[in-house]
């Protein structure tokens, strides 16, 4: 096939005069096209750079995505290989735990006890295992007063601690040059004071220098008691007492360096006897 050139318009733009240039042509009178690129399309071309650049974007977006996926994964992996360990453990000692754990409780050793079959058909008798008895805890017995005490005392004596539970500070003898002719007995002030013996009050009050508030008492047969320092009395002159009742109350009064009573035996009046071994003839102890 032969091609013919054709007459072509090259000026850009139709209907206006310009340059001509012949187009081949084949041999049957055809015109051949050839394409060529257009002026037109320029104008397109900041368009398809946007497209290009906004899907290179979200390609970029995209592999930013998924790194962050991934390091968060990696973050959490430990975390989840820990929690899977703590269960693991948790069921094996479970498991060791039910293995350790006797396969039946502990009973309660049975007793035999009255037969519960019938006589007439001869059933054996079952065992019913009766529970253990403790031995019942009984509470403490409160500790009786001292007045109780020393009701008790005279009622299996006729003497008497005149002033029962006092500690003993001061015995019978010499002390600082002089004669101490009786046993201190000290408590706390007002302490109740108590009669050593049956007998007859022959001296309360402010009698005896040196002495504070004093009870004499007679017992007969030459023996009298004394009890000094007293803070009050509870007794007169001329009064009966019996042995464990109340004649006064402890006190600092005389020459006394505390409150505390201090208690003598005399063999007619003025003869101090030591009153440790004296009491303790009649059963009661001083401390001394």
């Amino acid at each position: 096939m032969q091609e013919n050139e054709s007459i072509e318009n090259v000026s850009g733009q139709p209907g206006q005069p310009g340059q001509h240039r012949r187009l081949p042509q084949s041999s049957d009178g055809a015109t051949v096209v050839r394409h060529r690129f257009r002026p037109g399309y320029r104008g397109r071309l900041p368009y398809l750079v946007t497209a290009v650049v906004a899907a290179a974007g979200l390609a970029v977006a995209g592999v930013a995505t998924a790194t962050t996926r991934s390091s968060d994964d990696r973050r959490d992996a430990p975390v989840a290989a820990a929690d899977e360990r703590a269960r693991a453990d948790a069921a094996d000692r479970a498991n060791r735990s039910g293995r350790d754990a006797p396969s039946q409780p502990p009973t309660a050793e049975a007793t035999p006890d009255a037969p519960t079959g019938s006589p007439s058909t001869g059933a054996p008798a079952t065992p019913r295992a009766t529970p253990e008895r403790t031995a019942e805890s009984k509470p403490a017995k409160p500790a009786e007063p001292a007045a109780r005490t020393a009701e008790a005392e005279k009622e299996s004596a006729d003497w008497v601690h005149p002033m029962p539970g006092a500690a003993t500070t001061s015995c019978y003898g010499q002390r600082w040059g002089v004669l101490h002719a009786g046993i201190d007995l000290a408590m706390p002030a007002d302490t109740p004071i108590r009669a050593a013996a049956d007998g007859t009050v022959v001296e309360a009050g402010w009698v005896y220098a040196g002495y504070g508030i004093s009870v004499v008492i007679d017992h007969g047969d030459g023996f009298l008691t004394h009890y000094a320092h007293q803070n009050r009395t509870a007794v007169a002159v001329g009064q009966q007492v019996d042995a464990g009742e109340v004649i006064g109350y402890e006190g600092s009064t005389g020459d006394s360096t505390g409150p505390h009573l201090h208690f003598e035996v005399h063999n007619g009046l003025w003869n101090q006897l030591d009153p440790a071994p004296w009491m303790r003839e009649r059963g009661v102890d001083l401390g001394c």
